[in-house]
This record gives structure tokens, sequence and C-alpha cells, in this order.
């Protein structure tokens, strides 16, 4: 498994960012086994907030888990953006990651450009990142994985973990736009594109309400949609249980490990 950090000059930020990048591009295989791959399904994999670009390799087993399944993952530094267009000069960081990042990286690595092998997902800030720009751009993301999903803003139910006034501007106005996933959600419908989602919230995390209102709005709109509710709080426990099983549901291979430091084999 190649484990690459990299930096280059975003156009959308106007500056240089840090990108961790999972690629399985050396795994050894025994002759004739068909295991070599040309192009990858890629998921981009975003962090919450005070998070950063190695959050996901220190925090959960998603290297070994991507390498089992011939998986690429991108997971870019999203700052405390909420990973939408800011108002701000130099702040595009929903173009950043769900056009600019992707174009990057597929021409960088050997990663497939098709809809249906490219998915994006999150927690926490990452969570609503995910569902907001999966939908938005869904002619880019036939997948969303939003782990404990901070959508809470736009919800009756508010989980007040975190104040994301100050991010969003006047939130009434806000609401009416794209950045709430709901509208979201509608645009994606008119254009017949609609991503598969998996949602999942710890049931003794404070999210857990608002995530629950959310969930029950796709089930109105026949979003094909699974929904986790298992225990665990807004933790790294929870969030590395559940990636795996976010894996398990994504259209991916049957397990190939193939030879690393971790399974090599005497015959």
């Amino acid at each position: 498994m190649a484990l690459i950090q990299m930096t280059y000059l975003s156009k959308a930020l106007l500056r240089t960012v840090e990108v961790q990048v999972i690629l399985p591009v050396d795994k050894i295989f025994a002759p004739g086994s068909g295991g070599e791959r040309k192009e990858y399904k890629t998921l981009y994999l975003l962090h919450g907030i005070l998070g950063s670009n190695i959050d996901w390799i220190s925090g959960t087993c998603i290297q070994r888990w991507a390498e089992a399944k011939n998986l690429a993952v991108v997971m870019p530094s999203g700052e405390n953006s909420f990973y939408f267009d800011h108002a701000l000069p130099n702040s595009a960081y929903g173009t950043f990651v769900a056009q600019e990042l992707p174009d990057m990286m597929r021409k960088t690595f050997p990663l497939s450009g098709r809809r249906e092998d490219t998915f994006i997902g999150g927690l926490s800030m990452g969570g609503y990142g995910a569902l907001r720009n999966g939908l938005k751009y869904c002619d880019t993301f036939s997948h969303i994985i939003s782990l404990s999903g901070a959508a809470h803003f736009f919800n009756e139910t508010n989980g007040g973990l975190f104040n994301g006034l100050a991010c969003f501007g006047d939130l009434k106005e806000a609401e009416k736009t794209d950045l709430n996933p709901r509208v979201a959600l509608m645009d994606a419908k008119v254009k017949n594109l609609v991503p598969k989602m998996y949602m999942s919230c710890g049931t003794e995390d404070q999210l857990l309400a608002s995530n629950r209102e959310l969930k029950a709005f796709f089930e109105q709109q026949n979003v094909d949609l699974t929904y986790v509710e298992t225990a665990g709080g807004h933790d790294w426990d929870f969030w590395n249980s559940q990636i795996h099983d976010a894996l398990e549901w994504l259209p991916l291979e049957k397990e190939s490990v193939g030879i690393s430091s971790g399974h090599v084999k005497a015959d």
C-alpha cells in the first residue's frame, strides 16, 4: 500500500494545500492471479472540525481496509470550512473538494474517471461536507458516506455540538440554498442523479436527533438510504467501526490482500 503525502497549488484556494492519498498500486500478487489494476475506484474522505488530512490515517484502520478492497482514498485538508464556497476570496472549499481535487488526482494517479467509481464521505463536519457536496456535485459522486454528520444547522433539532453561525452567516438565508442538504437533494432529483447514501450516528452522540430528522426527510423523498444507529459517541471508536461497515456497503471488489509486510505467504 502506497501512502502518499502530497502538496499542490490549489486554484480554488490560491494556496498550497496538503492531501493524503492511500493508493493500492504497489500490491504484489502471484503471477497470473489477475490482481493487477490500471484504474482505481476512489473515496474522497473528509475530516471533522479542528482536524487535518492525517486524521483518518491516525484514527482508523482505513489504510488496511482500503488496500484489501483495491480502493484509493484521497484525504484533503479542509480546515474548518464545512467544505463549501465562502464569500471571502480564495475560500472556494466546495469547488476545491468536489471539482478541482478529483480532476487533479485523476491527472496524478491511476484513478477511474467514472461517476460510478467515485465516492465521497466524511465524519462530523466532513459528514456534512460529504452530504452537501455529494448532492450538489451529483454528476461526480455516486455514493455518499456521512458518519455523525453535522448537518444540524438546518434542522429543527440542533445538536449543539458546535456553533456554525459564523461559518454559514444568516442561517435563514443559507437554508434556502444548496448549503442545506434538503435543497441540494431536490436539485439532484431534477438531474435524476441522486447518489446512494450511507448515514450513521452513535446513540450517545449529541447529533443523533438531527441525524434522525434528516434521515426521515431523505426517506420521505425515496432516497436509496442505508441508515445505521449503534452504540457510540462522537469519537474515533465509533468512526473506526463505521468506516469499516461503510466500505462493506460501497460497491467494491472482494478482498484481495496480496503480499505486504502484514501478510506474507510462506509458499
